[in-house]
C-alpha cells in the first residue's frame, strides 16, 4: 500500500467515525456541535482526498477501494444516529432512500466492473451534488443548532433525497442494456 495524502485522508476519516458516534452520544449541550463538527471534518476529508488524488496524480488501489467505504460508513453511521434522534417518519424515509442507494449503486458498479463496463456507472456530477446537499443536511441534523439550522437541514435531506433517487435511476438506465440482457 501506498501512504500517500489521499490514503491518509481516507484513513483520517474511518478514525472519524468512532469518533464521532462517542461525542454524540456524550450527554451535554455541546456534543451535537462538536459531533456535527467532526462529521463535517470527515466530508471535508472527502473533498480533499479526491481532489488531491486527482490533481497530483496519487491514485492507488487501496484507496480506490477504501474511500468509498470510509465515505458510506460514514454517512450511514451519521444517518442511523440521526434517524433514531429524530425518530420520525420525515427523516427515516429519505435516509433510509439514502443508504439503501448506496448499497445499490456500489452492488451495480461492481457488477459492472465484473463484466468489464464500469465506465457506464462512473461517479457523475448528479452524484457529487447529492453528495454535497447529503452531507450539509446531515450535519445541520447534528447539530441542531435552533429551528433555522433544522428546517434547512431538513429540506437539503430532501434535495438529497431526490437527487439520491434521481442518480440511482440514471446509474441504472446506464446499465439497463447490461442488467436485462438475457443469458
Amino acid at each position: 500500500m501506498t501512504w500517500n495524502v489521499p490514503n491518509l485522508l481516507t484513513l483520517f476519516r474511518l478514525a472519524l467515525i468512532p469518533v464521532f458516534l462517542i461525542i454524540y452520544y456524550i450527554p451535554g449541550q455541546d456534543a451535537h456541535f462538536w459531533a456535527a463538527f467532526v462529521f463535517a471534518l470527515a466530508a471535508i476529508t472527502d473533498f480533499f482526498d479526491g481532489y488531491i488524488a486527482r490533481r497530483f496524480n496519487q491514485f492507488t488501489k487501496f484507496g480506490a477501494f477504501l474511500d468509498p467505504v470510509a465515505d458510506k460508513v460514514m454517512v450511514a453511521a451519521s444517518l442511523v444516529v440521526v434517524v433514531e434522534d429524530y425518530a420520525t417518519w420525515w427523516v427515516s424515509i429519505p435516509a433510509l432512500a439514502i443508504i439503501s442507494r448506496e448499497l445499490v449503486v456500489s452492488a451495480l458498479r461492481e457488477w459492472m466492473a465484473q463484466i468489464g463496463r464500469q465506465e457506464q456507472v462512473k461517479v457523475s456530477n448528479l452524484g457529487k451534488y447529492k453528495t454535497i446537499a447529503q452531507m450539509v443536511a446531515i450535519t445541520g441534523l447534528i447539530w441542531e443548532a435552533n429551528t433555522f439550522v433544522i428546517v434547512t437541514a431538513a429540506i437539503l435531506l430532501y434535495v438529497a433525497f431526490v437527487l439520491t433517487l434521481w442518480s440511482m435511476w440514471a446509474y441504472l438506465r446506464a446499465a439497463w442494456a447490461d442488467l436485462s440482457e438475457v443469458d
